[in-house]
């Protein structure tokens, strides 16, 4: 039995989100451009990514791996996407749904402590992501949310940026969320895209959704995301990226450029290109492979790329805040991605009718 008066002294002190907008960096990191080592790197980041935005031909993709709304970065992402400074989202599923979506039904990330006896911490059904505490028996609703969801639609193959819009929908049908990543990109038209899908919290409520209607139930197609995302490469052209973290969603992003070229296409490389990651890339592993080496598999061109080494709840704030007091963004016109599928489905069923 759960001690519940000992798990909520756990459950004390909610994680708060950064808000770019209280601090202009612009003077701070035009500082660390002048000096050397990381900070240099991360000035440069920051320029590329005001370029980028600047760019009127240019489609901007953001990646998210890693621990990042739970980390407190969520309010970034919504001032990005309020600023129409981010066109598309390749995600992680436990940024979207065991994080993002989690908080849009009303619970929360707590701090903790990174040395608590983890035995203890399951005893209390308390989930640790490093100083990170969630709740688990809230978790389980969420994933039971996933499930009733599921429930909902017809069954079939759905791309994940097609569930997550039904997650979209459903958060406003229950009038939550309007301070979420999942519901404001689906207000702003950006497609979230998360191509490993039942790999979190997710999984859990399709799996029960599956085992319970064997012969008539929802898939998520993650080919149906690898085309989606390329068509809207094809569709745009010139394309920027800023990752956070690597990873499923850094390569992904990075694929359709061949993918858009194997189905004939003339696809430019990704003009712009920044990483923020801790990983090494003498491993060869995919987190740290450097975006010149992407550039020997024709995906990301060399001009405009820049890596920065350091733990992305330090960098981030700095790169995304001083690209947004740089204001590059206010003449910028929203993309609306989600309308070209839209758009695409209705002339498929006005053919389907004649």
């Amino acid at each position: 039995m759960i001690d519940r008066q000992q798990k909520q002294q756990h459950l004390q002190t909610p994680v708060e989100h950064l808000d770019i907008k209280r601090v202009d960096v612009v003077a701070l990191v035009d500082m660390m451009g002048k000096t050397a080592f990381s900070a240099r790197d991360l000035a440069r980041a920051g320029r590329i990514v005001d370029m980028m935005v600047r760019d009127e031909s240019a489609g901007v993709i953001l990646t998210l791996a890693g621990s990042v709304v739970s980390a407190g970065q969520k309010q970034i992402i919504l001032d990005l996407i309020d600023a129409n400074m981010i066109d598309a989202i390749v995600s992680t599923g436990a940024n979207i749904v065991d994080q993002d979506f989690f908080e849009a039904l009303g619970y929360r990330h707590f701090q903790g402590d990174k040395f608590m006896d983890d035995n203890a911490l399951r005893e209390l059904m308390i989930d640790r992501i490093y100083d990170t505490y969630i709740d688990e028996e809230s978790l389980r609703a969420c994933d039971d949310t996933i499930r009733e969801i599921a429930e909902g639609l017809e069954p079939g193959a759905y791309s994940s940026r097609e569930f997550i819009i039904e997650m979209a929908k459903y958060l406003e049908a229950k009038d939550l969320g309007a301070e979420s990543i999942v519901r404001r990109a689906y207000d702003k038209g950006v497609p979230i895209f998360v191509p490993a899908f039942s790999d979190c919290s997710a999984g859990f409520g399709l799996v029960h959704h599956q085992v319970h209607h064997p012969d008539a139930h929802v898939a998520i197609d993650s080919v149906k995301d690898f085309r989606e995302l390329t068509e809207i490469k094809v569709h745009q052209g010139r394309t920027g990226i800023l990752m956070l973290g690597g990873g499923v969603p850094k390569n992904f992003v990075q694929d359709i450029v061949v993918s858009a070229e194997f189905l004939g296409h003339e696809a430019e490389m990704h003009m712009y290109a920044v990483q923020l990651t801790v990983a090494d890339e003498r491993d060869g592993a995919l987190s740290g492979s450097t975006l010149k080496e992407a550039s020997s598999w024709g995906k990301v061109d060399t001009a405009w790329e820049q890596m920065v080494y350091g733990e992305l709840t330090v960098t981030f704030p700095l790169v995304a805040g001083y690209a947004w007091h740089k204001r590059g963004w206010e003449a910028r016109a929203p993309r609306d991605y989600n309308a070209l599928f839209t758009r695409a489905r209705s002339r498929a069923e006005a053919v389907a009718s004649d």
